[in-house]
């Protein structure tokens, strides 16, 4: 595949990291709940949008990756937005098993950090 192939609206709105890429978030379509954090470049994007499976750019392997194709923890696209600043991509899925390559649920279960609660006035 080209990466020229996504579309120029598209691809003139994001706004990349200087090895061309931009951080894309998963998240379950119909819960909420955030799953894990990938890296897309315009390909990857393109791939998503038109294939219905989400692929991220894999920066230690240097290959493009389909969420799953390996482990069989898929994850099925249901909806694809980027935010205002056009430097992140939001990418609604529906998750097959665990997203996390440890084998949790979500890349955020396990290392909770001590944080101060706060509270919005009233």
């Amino acid at each position: 595949m080209d990466a020229m192939s996504l579309d120029p609206k598209i691809a003139d709105r994001l706004k990349r990291t200087e090895d061309g890429l931009v951080p894309a978030i998963a998240q379950q379509y119909d819960t909420g709940e955030v799953l894990m954090l990938a890296w897309m470049d315009d390909e990857a994007l393109h791939r998503t949008l038109t294939t219905g499976r989400a692929t991220y750019w894999s920066r230690s392997r240097k290959e493009y990756w389909v969420k799953g194709e390996s482990s069989g923890h898929q994850q099925w696209v249901k909806e694809v937005a980027l935010d205002c600043d056009g430097d992140a991509i939001l990418v609604k899925v529906d998750q097959v098993g665990a997203a996390c390559h440890t084998g949790d649920r979500t890349c955020w279960d396990a290392d909770r950090l001590d944080a101060v609660v706060g509270e919005r006035p009233e």
